[in-house]
């Protein structure tokens, strides 16, 4: 398995890393992908990936919740990161927006968005969307883009059926991750329906925990629950859940 975005560098992880490693590794999962939230998380990551050659691949940009009036100077860095030709990254991510908390910066985040897209589209690389109480608008910035097919995920999707069907016919996968077990979910009536060669695993550690575990922090070795759900909501094996979400990993990010 792949879990195709995940923080483990995160802070949440400095007393056992090494062990949650060990847990997926031992869980099947083959490869982590870390998102990029901003400059102040990125040593952290560097240096996990630094460590991990074989299990991590890094993506590079700006978080949405992380854009203010500084914004200009964290692009900066992203910018900087993603041309170096000493560098590899799979994606550019996670970026998006993001309206749940704080509508202030939107149209800051806008503007991140689409440059940050450009990015991706001038080094021919997929993006990952981070999109909260958003997809209207991100609907809309999409189609004043204009670029009719899309390379990339809507990460930890949170929208409905209607709006998944709509992210797949532009060419987006939906990432799947621990809410797909909550009861009443939403996402578990999008996993059953989005086509499987369209879905990607994932668990956005150390958040959104599957059952048994919500309210604990996540980690990679739980997304074998994430598979197992998908898996019975489609009544198929979670071994075909593995293989097809693997192989649409490799597709999408290169691996």
């Amino acid at each position: 398995m792949i879990d195709t975005h995940t923080h483990i560098y995160d802070e949440a992880f400095d007393t056992d890393r090494a062990e949650t490693i060990q847990r997926a590794l031992d869980a099947g999962v083959t490869t982590l992908l870390l998102p990029a939230i901003d400059s102040q998380s990125l040593e952290r990551q560097e240096t996990l990936a630094a460590a991990h050659p074989d299990l991590c691949r890094q993506m590079m940009g700006l978080h949405p919740t992380s854009v203010n009036e500084q914004f200009e100077t964290e692009l900066a860095v992203v910018q900087q990161r993603l041309f170096d030709p000493q560098r590899h990254y799979v994606a550019v991510g996670e970026i998006g927006l993001d309206l749940y908390w704080d509508t202030t910066y939107l149209e800051q985040q806008r503007e991140v968005l689409v440059r940050q897209m450009r990015w991706a589209e001038e080094l021919r690389l997929p993006v990952a969307l981070h999109v909260r109480k958003a997809y209207n608008e991100l609907f809309g910035l999409l189609r004043q883009l204009n670029r009719g097919q899309y390379a990339g995920v809507m990460h930890c999707f949170g929208g409905s059926v209607q709006e998944a069907e709509r992210a797949v016919e532009m060419g987006f996968y939906i990432g799947v991750g621990g809410v797909v077990t909550f009861k009443n979910a939403t996402l578990a009536k999008v996993a059953a329906t989005v086509p499987l060669e369209r879905i990607l695993l994932e668990t956005d550690a150390p958040y959104l925990a599957p059952v048994p575990y919500r309210g604990r922090r996540n980690e990679p070795a739980y997304l074998k629950e994430v598979a197992a759900t998908i898996a019975a909501l489609r009544g198929i094996t979670p071994k075909e859940v593995d293989a097809v979400t693997t192989d649409n990993a490799r597709r999408l990010f290169a691996l």
